[in-house]
C-alpha cells in the first residue's frame, strides 16, 4: 500500500502509541482523522504537530465502547475526506489491579475494559467496512498487547481483552478479506505516562527490570509501535497476523556467552 494521499483512521490518538502513530502517517502522506475520548486539548497538540507536516486533519470526539459514536466517527471522517483507507484501532483502557487480589476485580471492570478493548475495535470495524473495502481495499490494524499472550500485565481483566482482540483479529481477518486485511501488533513494555500513571513510584524500577529482561536490553517508545503498525499497514499480502513489538521480551533470556 503506498500511503500518500490515503486516508486513515485512529481511535485514541491524543497520547502514546496513537498520537505517533498519526504523525507517522501524516509524515508519510496520509489524511488523518484522529480520534480521542477526553483529551481535547492534547489531540489539539498532536493536530498541530501533523498539520506541520502539510497533513490534512481532523478531530473526532468519542467514546469507541458506544456503536453509534463508532458509527460517527467514521461518518464524519468520510464527510470531511471522502473515503477510508486504513483503521487503526488503538483506543484502550485499563485498571491496574494486583493479581492475586481477586475480590477487587469489579463487574464494572470486566464490563469498562471490555466495552472499549474488544467490543470499540469490533464496532469501529462494522462502522468502517463498508468504505474500507471499495477501491483497492483497506486495512484494519489492532493495538494489542503481549498481555493477551502470556496473561501479566495490569489487571486480569486488561490480559483477558487483548487475549480476545488477537482471536478477533482472526476472525475478522477470515470475515472481511480479501478486500480488507486486518491484522494486530502486541507491544510490550512502553515508556510513557500510560505506565508512569498505573506504575506510580514503580515506573522507574519495573522499567529497568523490563529493559534488563530482553534481548534487545530495551523497553520500547510509542515510536516503536507507530512503526510496527506502520509496517502492519503497507504488508500487503499479510492479513489475520499478529506482530509483537517487545524487544525479544517474549522470547526467553539470551544465551550466555560460551554455551553451545
Amino acid at each position: 500500500m503506498i500511503l500518500q494521499d490515503k486516508i486513515a483512521l485512529i481511535t485514541g490518538a491524543s497520547r502514546g502509541v496513537g498520537a505517533a502513530t498519526a504523525l507517522s502517517l501524516a509524515k508519510a502522506g496520509c489524511k488523518v482523522s484522529i480520534n480521542y475520548n477526553q483529551s481535547a486539548e492534547r489531540a489539539e497538540q498532536v493536530a498541530a504537530q501533523c498539520r506541520e507536516t502539510g497533513a490534512e486533519i481532523i478531530l473526532t470526539q468519542g467514546d469507541v465502547a458506544e456503536d453509534a459514536v463508532c458509527r460517527l466517527i467514521v461518518e464524519k471522517t468520510l464527510t470531511a475526506f471522502g473515503g477510508l483507507d486504513i483503521l487503526i484501532n488503538n483506543a484502550g483502557t485499563t485498571r491496574f489491579i494486583d493479581f492475586p487480589n481477586l475480590e477487587d476485580v469489579k463487574d464494572a471492570d470486566w464490563e469498562r475494559i471490555f466495552a472499549v478493548n474488544l467490543k470499540g475495535p469490533f464496532q469501529m470495524a462494522r462502522a468502517a467496512r463498508e468504505a474500507l473495502a471499495k477501491g483497492e481495499g483497506g486495512v484494519i490494524v489492532n493495538t494489542a498487547s503481549i498481555a493477551g499472550m502470556v496473561g501479566a500485565g495490569s489487571s486480569i481483566p486488561y490480559c483477558a481483552s487483548k487475549a480476545a482482540l488477537i482471536n478477533l483479529t482472526l476472525s475478522l481477518a477470515r470475515t472481511l478479506g480479501p478486500e480488507i486485511r486486518v491484522n494486530a501488533v502486541a507491544p510490550g513494555f512502553i515508556e510513557g505516562e500510560w505506565l508512569q500513571n498505573g506504575l506510580g513510584e514503580a515506573y522507574q524500577s519495573v522499567k529497568e527490570s523490563k529493559a534488563a529482561g530482553t534481548l534487545l536490553g530495551k523497553v520500547s517508545t510509542p515510536e516503536d509501535i507507530a512503526s510496527g503498525i506502520l509496517a502492519m499497514t503497507l504488508s500487503t499480502n499479510t492479513t489475520g497476523h499478529t506482530l509483537v513489538i517487545d524487544g525479544g521480551d517474549t522470547v526467553g533470556p539470551r544465551i550466555s556467552k560460551g554455551l553451545k
